[in-house]
């Protein structure tokens, strides 16, 4: 329960020093035999005080902030002693103050016994003067890798002789020449380090004006008022308070996974040149045993704690104490890697008495092993180390220079306010420049992985590395570090990282990831490496070209770049514009510690957090979850459980990011039978209560975090072992595609493929992979060519009818590489080719098996002697040429790269066969060249003309999915991030959304996961927002900024079917409609996302609503409903009787006011219906859909309305299958059909429009691709 509890600043306050028995003898002692020159005392913990510091009456309050266990007291003496020998300061030992035998709470995650040492990690010094206030900092980690973080600060006092003693217990004292230190260290679970640094300071100023008496009621006071401060939720809220005389500002975590930012992050830059901070941070991806030194204990930490930052998203998963007490030096002897930090006068010691060992001297700014002084360790590649010192030359860590062109603050408030905004943008600056360090590193790394059956292929991923860099990938990819970075990678995890890989992809890397294609180096990068060589660029060659921020990007564009937008990261000089940043006020402290005046602190809290939450209602709904959460929070504390659920039922509907789940259910649980009715009576807590019982009744299933590594298989496969083993290997996800290779691969009766057959086949691939990595052509031969196109296939040489060389096959042409001097011929273009077929050349007595090619456009017939390779040659040159012309009659380039696929497959089956059927079993991968004699591959004229391109939202997984839902949302011009994008956002099976850049019909995000059901409709509006409606009744908003899904409507009983808007409110509130199979209507306002109100249709079931001239219509299966303002029937336009028999439902309608129409389909009729909307009995006239069987979408674009149909194919379809799904183009006036367009082997599921330009269709998941049409 405790962990369910709400956090705030303070979990503990501990103050540690000398007992004053041992404080009295070493007086007593020093009075006798003079003052030695350094006397060293064990430190002990005096006082511990941790919340709650004020009693409640109920029961519950008691056990509601139990942060800990009960034990005894720490001051409790071994001797007790008689009153008036009582300790002069901190007497009490208790969270309540009173006597060293009275029970304290200590906080269960904090060890009491190690404290004290780290508290004077020098040791606790008796010194003849009076030294300033120092600082310190700490971390506490436990076994479970939780952390806790302790601000220390050391003060001295005067060691008092007790001279008399009065009958009241008074006692008069005087002063001596010694001083004892002693610590007060405050201990919270978040590192507000320099937050923690300022409360500190001004308890400082409070103990030198108090008396000494008033020592501990000070402290007291100090801690409670820290435990009355609340942590910001993660986002763009910080909190601020007053502890005076300072303003203190304790600014939010950016998300859940990542911890608050509360130090000066440019410290190691300070210490450190930007190649020795490299190497540390090598040292810490690789693992070592690294130990920090310093003569300042303060710098250890910070210095420790931003290198961890500097790591993110990778989290240190090894020991790590970055402050070691003087007595702890023997942790440095553990033989496990870690990171710790220890006192300047200890290194020579250290590099003496252990081995391997990084010492890391930050005083120094140096870099050494305790083997030797220089580091003998493998370095970050040079490529991604090059960018990143360049990144920090453009960093401003001075402070003093860019406050020299600012007025000068004329109080201490304004000063520290302006220089904490500083270091906010700072900060920011730092993190962008260490994160893009980390994917320079391991950009490529997604690239290997299978997410189907979580492998990473880390030995092809170390092949593509330069050799070295080799070494360093081997060490860091054995990491503890790297494995859970890998799992969060498998898991598809959307955080800074996923994000900052997505928008520094180069333009061939787009393009890339829009079609599998297999690794070979383009002519681009083969040039780019040569140049590399050339000008002995120190820049890796391969991560160099993975690198879009380098200067020399430039020329990583591809010729033809007018329908992509080019994306490259902002100058170095250039920083980027910061997240606005909101700060909320706390109120004031209260001056007495009791029940009441805490009691009013927390409700003039509330009210503020009401005023706050109203002011926002209309403005950011970012910000407004923020308030909600924190008066949750409040309320939770105040044990006001139904105010607090229903601010959390707000926050749900806001913000389900920061949704605190855990303390939402143990509310729900500690409801009393009363408040429980109560919450029955308000139908927005009934479904909060409803939905946490629900969950809490769901097994727990645990994530499945395991990371494999491809094995070659060691006994014999069935197909879906074989399916799995291939997908595992990278070489091809296709399902149907493996399918075909096993059928090659059966070697006998048995259908199984044996596994020394699949070790010879994987490892041919591979070597031809490798061999192609290292191909060397002519400058001349490259700059004939495309920048994207690969060379994937080279014969041995030949004789041909235009001279001696070999033949080179791209995913574009086939060319003769002349021998002789170099040169380039180019054979022909793959869609140029009329005729292939095989011949016999007469050589001497015999003739030659040759290979001929006739093409358009020359009137010659070229001629190959391959010999051996002919009957090879002809299925591969035969299976580009199908592929080629399926790809341009169906404007769809995966055809051609799944030719490429099967071409390549071919060469490795006829590699690892090497028998006379091996042409045989190769020839059942020749797919398209199969497919071109079976079935018509010509498209229609009127497809060919009005398709522009088609698009496979499906291509990173292992089958088509079924577009389920098209959404089409316009760019536009943004204040802060300048121009968005028009977007393309498609639903898929299981509640997946894949997103396309609508510019470039790139994919920009290949899954966002919005629930596990199927979805049924999606709306853009213009709060940025894109609202989806799912089977499993809930709505889900995607900010359309961070294409993250964090918001959901509940408010639905059932099925989501329907969404429609207002379009005549061009204000920012937006009416928006929603409807539920159910019958449910509801009216949203889109900007508060409250219910305004709701209405009930009868029907059996609705499926779609629309909105014309503020009238709502319903299709409700079996009629299309008209209904009034206040919800009730207008019209009904039934089913006509015929089709009643069938029986069939309404699917889809259409409105045209202009002409009082309206258009119905069904779904089981070839035949769209007209009906007046001034006589809705029967309709006027009927459209017969040829070749359609139902009519399953349509939309209205321009003047031309467009029909989604499916139907029985008269051919057997485009491929194998019975459904075809085709878009008909009617003319409203002469109600005739204008188009048929035929592009999809299956049902078509969804239409939309794009800006009346395009129109776009998806399809059932036979097909599962995009059609994107041009509209006249």
């Amino acid at each position: 329960m405790v962990d369910c509890l709400p956090p705030v600043l303070l979990e503990a306050c501990v103050v540690v020093g000398a007992s004053d028995d041992k404080l009295r003898e070493v007086y007593q002692k020093i009075s006798n035999n003079g003052t030695p020159e350094h006397l060293l005392l064990e430190p002990e913990v005096l006082h511990v005080l941790a919340p709650p510091f004020v009693s409640r009456s109920q029961a519950e309050g008691k056990a509601a902030r139990s942060h800990g266990k009960r034990r005894r007291s720490f001051l409790r003496k071994k001797r007790e002693l008689p009153p008036s020998q009582a300790p002069h300061m901190f007497a009490g030992g208790g969270a309540d103050g009173r006597g060293g035998s009275e029970d304290v709470i200590v906080p269960k995650d904090i060890d009491l016994m190690a404290l004290p040492q780290l508290c004077f990690p020098g040791g606790l010094q008796v010194t003849k003067e009076q030294k300033d206030e120092q600082f310190h900092f700490l971390v506490f980690t436990d076994v479970f890798g939780n952390k806790s973080h302790g601000v220390v600060m050391q003060c001295y006092r005067p060691i008092l002789e007790e001279m008399s003693v009065l009958p009241n217990g008074a006692g008069s004292f005087k002063s001596s020449q010694l001083f004892s230190a002693y610590s007060f260290c405050v201990i919270s679970k978040y590192p507000y380090f320099t937050a923690l640094r300022d409360c500190l300071s001004c308890l400082l100023i409070e103990l030198r004006t108090c008396r000494l008496s008033d020592v501990e009621e000070r402290v007291k006071e100090f801690a409670a008022k820290l435990a009355l401060v609340p942590i910001p939720p993660p986002g763009q809220l910080h909190l601020m308070f007053t502890l005076r005389p300072l303003t203190i500002v304790l600014p939010s975590r950016e998300d859940k996974e990542h911890p608050a930012v509360d130090l000066d992050l440019h410290l190691p830059f300070f210490c450190f040149r930007p190649q020795q901070l490299l190497q540390v941070l090598s040292c810490l991806l690789q693992e070592q045993r690294v130990v920090l030194f310093s003569a300042d204990w303060a710098r250890l930490t910070l210095v420790a704690e931003s290198l961890l930052h500097f790591l993110q998203p990778l989290s240190w998963q090894q020991p790590y104490v970055p402050v070691l007490a003087t007595g702890m030096l023997d942790f440095l002897m553990v033989p496990t890697a870690f990171l710790m930090g220890c006192h300047l006068r200890h290194l020579e010691e250290v590099a003496a008495e252990t081995d391997d060992l990084i010492l890391i001297d930050i005083d120094n700014g140096s870099v050494s092993t305790s083997c030797s002084e220089t580091l003998d360790l493998p370095q970050i590649p040079p490529a991604a180390a090059e960018c990143f010192t360049q990144r920090c030359q453009s960093l401003k860590i001075h402070f003093d220079l860019y406050q020299c062109q600012h007025a000068s603050c004329t109080e201490i408030s304004g000063q520290r306010a302006q220089r904490r905004a500083w270091q906010h943008n700072l900060n920011q600056d730092i993190q962008r420049t260490t994160l893009e360090l980390i994917v320079n590193i391991f950009r490529d790394v997604g690239s290997h992985l299978n997410y189907e059956h979580r492998v990473f292929n880390s030995e092809e991923f170390l092949k593509t590395r330069e050799p070295s860099e080799q070494l360093f990938y081997k060490k860091v990819l054995e990491t503890h570090i790297f494995h859970s970075f890998l799992r969060d990678r498998l898991n598809r995890k959307m955080d800074n990282y996923a994000r900052m890989e997505l928008s520094t992809r180069s333009e061939m890397q787009r393009m890339k990831a829009m079609l599998e294609v297999p690794r070979r180096p383009t002519m681009q990068e083969i040039q780019a490496r040569r140049n590399s060589s050339a000008t002995e660029n120190r820049l890796s060659k391969r991560l160099g070209m993975s690198l879009p921020n380098l200067g020399d990007d430039q020329t990583l564009s591809f010729q033809r770049n007018t329908l992509l937008t080019r994306i490259i990261l902002p100058d170095p000089g250039v920083r980027c514009t910061p997240k606005s940043v909101k700060v909320f006020k706390l109120p004031d402290f209260p001056a007495a510690l009791s029940v009441h005046s805490v009691q009013s602190y927390y409700s003039e809290l509330i009210q503020q957090l009401g005023k706050a939450i109203f002011s926002a209602q209309n403005e950011d709904p970012t910000l407004l979850a923020r308030f909600y959460f924190l008066r949750g929070f409040i309320n939770t504390l105040c044990s006001r459980r139904l105010d607090a659920l229903g601010d959390f039922q707000n926050l749900y509907k806001t913000d389900t990011a920061i949704f605190p789940t855990q303390m939402v259910t143990w509310l729900v649980d500690s409801l009393h039978r009363d408040e429980r009715h109560q919450a029955e009576r308000r139908p927005e807590l009934k479904r909060l209560i409803l939905k946490v019982k629900t969950e809490n009744e769901k097994p727990l299933v645990q994530p499945d975090d395991h990371v494999k590594k491809f094995k070659l298989p060691r006994k014999h496969l069935h197909q879906e072992e074989f399916v799995r083993c291939v997908q595992e290997s990278g070489i091809v996800r296709d399902v149907a595609t493996i399918h075909r290779l096993f059928d090659a691969l059966i070697i006998d009766e048995t259908n199984q493929v044996d596994p020394e057959l699949f070790r010879v086949f994987y490892t041919f691939w591979k070597e031809t992979e490798a061999e192609a990595q290292d191909v060397n052509l002519p400058s001349e031969v490259i700059d004939c060519l495309d920048n994207n196109e690969c060379v994937y296939k080279l014969s041995s040489c030949v004789k041909t009818s235009r001279g001696v060389g070999k033949i080179a096959m791209t995913q574009k042409r086939l060319f003769l590489l002349t021998e002789g001097r170099p040169g380039y011929l180019e054979i022909t273009k793959f869609r140029e080719i009329q005729e292939v077929k095989i011949a016999s050349a007469p050589f001497l007595l015999v003739r030659i098996p040759s290979l001929r090619i006739r093409t358009s456009g020359r009137p010659e017939v070229f001629e190959a002697n391959l010999k051996t390779e002919t009957e090879l040659w002809n299925l591969v040159v035969k299976e580009m040429w199908a592929g080629r012309r399926m790809a341009d009659q169906h404007k769809d380039p995966q055809y051609m790269t799944q030719a490429l696929t099967n071409v390549l497959l071919m060469d490795a089956v006829m590699g690892c066969l090497q028998t006379q059927r091996s042409i045989t079993a190769a020839s059942k991968l020749a797919y398209f060249d199969k497919i071109k004699h079976e079935v018509p591959m010509m498209v229609p004229k009127t497809t060919s003309e009005t398709l522009k391109h088609k698009i496979n939202p499906s291509l990173d997984l292992a089958e088509p999915q079924t577009v389920h839902v098209l959404l089409y949302t316009p760019g536009q011009l943004t204040g802060n991030e300048g121009e968005m994008n028009a977007k393309l956002w498609v639903a898929l099976t299981g509640g997946r959304v894949v997103v396309f850049d609508a510019a470039s019909w790139s994919m920009l995000r290949d899954c966002i996961q919005v629930g596990e059901s199927q979805l049924n409709c999606m709306l853009g509006l213009i709060q940025e927002q894109v609202w989806i409606g799912s089977q499993d009744s809930v709505i889900y908003i995607i900010d359309t900024h961070s294409m993250s899904c964090n918001k959901q409507l509940t408010e639905h009983r059932s099925e989501v079917t329907g969404l429609t808007v207002d379009s005549r409110d061009q204000h920012g509130s937006q009416q928006t409609y929603s409807c539920s199979c159910d019958g449910m209507i509801l009216q949203w306002d889109s900007a508060s996302l409250k219910v305004k109100r709701q209405f009930y249709l009868s029907c059996d079931r609705l499926s779609s609503i629309q909105i014309h001239d503020g009238t709502l219509w319903c299709c409700c299966g079996d009629s299309i409903v008209e209904l009034k303002k206040s919800g009730t029937p207008q019209r009904r336009m039934s089913l006509p009787d015929d089709l009643r028999s069938i029986p069939s439902s309404f699917s889809s309608f259409i409105i045209i006011p202009e002409r009082g129409q309206v258009w119905t389909g069904c779904a089981d009729s070839g035949e769209l219906c007209l009906w007046d909307t001034n006589n809705h009995r029967r309709p006027t006239k009927r459209i017969s859909l040829p070749g359609s069987s139902g009519v399953t979408c349509m939309i209205r674009v321009k003047d031309q309305i467009w029909v989604g149909c499916c139907g029985q194919s008269s051919v057997g379809g485009q491929c194998d299958g019975q459904l075809r799904g085709q878009v008909l183009v009617i003319d409203p006036e002469t109600h005739a059909v204008s188009k048929e367009l035929q592009a999809h082997s299956d049902s078509i599921q969804t239409l939309c429009s794009a800006e009346d330009r395009y129109v776009l269709s998806g399809s059932a998941r036979r097909d599962g691709k995009i059609a994107i049409w041009k509209v006249e």
